[in-house]
């Protein structure tokens, strides 16, 4: 009897968040054994009782199991939808972390030692309600699916066929490429930019380009991330309507990063941001966003990355409320010139 693909196998899901559900429902409704793992108890006793929703798609039924009692399957596949700080707590339950393939924005250290043979990033921003597995997808955007390191032929097949079951249904495009790494340093590009002056604020993205200095940091955080990359020799890819190298030609020429903000501001319009909910928490990515880009800059000026980590910082540890002052604030302590 043939053996049966690891692709259709189980499929545990850790983090029935945004980008978690939407994993799920599609991979159901390509008829997947699907698990959804989450600490949320609230979350998990919803999920059992009324299944997960992608709002106007549909409904489906998967097992959800609470994470205090999570067993890795013996075979399958384990998809890591969580926020970056849950990592360890993930990684330490894993004896074998080949069929571990992550679906998150930031860079972290311990996973980056990982042996796992590919990734994915999502493009697309999917919100979820906070005690439902409920989620509405509140930007259109791509799936990326492709290998981190040189991989052998059964370990590209098997990305091959996830990013073939994703794409089963239409609820966003998913693409197969040969290396992840240039999508994911390009998401990272933008999140580090977008995600801690939006958290800080307190308001959604489309807000934020819709203020003057929120734009000014905004442009300048995203020309220092380029930068960063850059000077790191971090290779870059196309994940939005241009290119990082065409968005950098953007913001060195006078006038147009203003119209960029105007072509921007509409797709962004009621996409909130990922590191908001966890302001009052205790914990945040920051460190796994412009954290990142300040240990890879070593060298290489980095002030407003430092700001920015230091203001987000500074609002977690004193519990300070989320206001645009804090971007005030942070403009006020940057160096003379770095905003002109």
């Amino acid at each position: 009897m043939q053996r049966k693909s690891i692709i259709d196998e189980p499929i545990h899901i850790l983090g029935a968040g945004g980008i978690g559900v939407a994993i799920a429902w599609c991979l159901l409704r390509d008829g997947k054994d699907v698990t959804l793992v989450d600490s949320n108890k609230v979350k998990i006793l919803a999920g059992q009782k009324n299944g997960l929703t992608v709002v106007d798609q549909g409904t489906e039924h998967p097992a959800f199991i609470d994470f205090e009692d999570w067993i890795p399957p013996a075979r399958g596949l384990i998809l890591l939808c969580t926020k970056t700080y849950d990592n360890p707590s993930v990684l330490s339950r894993l004896q074998d972390k080949s069929s571990l393939i992550p679906i998150q924005n930031g860079f972290d250290p311990q996973l980056e030692k990982c042996n796992h043979s590919g990734e994915a990033i999502a493009s697309f921003v999917s919100e979820c309600l906070r005690d439902q597995p409920i989620t509405r997808i509140t930007r259109p955007g791509c799936l990326h699916i492709g290998a981190r390191r040189e991989v052998g032929e059964a370990e590209r097949e098997v990305l091959a066929l996830l990013g073939k079951s994703l794409a089963t249904v239409d609820l966003f495009p998913v693409e197969i490429v040969a290396d992840v790494r240039p999508y994911k340093a390009a998401k990272l590009m933008y999140n580090a930019a977008i995600s801690p002056l939006a958290a800080a604020a307190g308001v959604d993205n489309g807000e934020l380009l819709g203020d003057p200095l929120a734009n000014r940091l905004f442009f300048a955080l995203l020309q220092e991330n380029y930068g960063i990359l850059q000077n790191a020799r971090i290779p870059l890819a196309k994940i939005g309507p241009f290119h990082p190298d065409t968005v950098s030609r953007i913001l060195r020429t006078p006038l147009l990063p203003a119209l960029m903000a105007v072509f921007f501001r509409p797709s962004l319009r009621g996409t909130y941001c990922s590191m908001a909910p966890d302001m009052a928490s205790g914990h945040t990515e920051i460190e796994a966003y412009n954290g990142h880009l300040i240990r890879l800059a070593r060298d290489f000026p980095c002030p407003i990355n430092r700001a920015a980590l230091a203001m987000i910082n500074k609002i977690v540890d004193e519990k300070l409320p989320v206001q645009r002052q804090h971007l005030q604030t942070m403009a006020d302590n940057l160096p003379t010139g770095v905003l002109s």
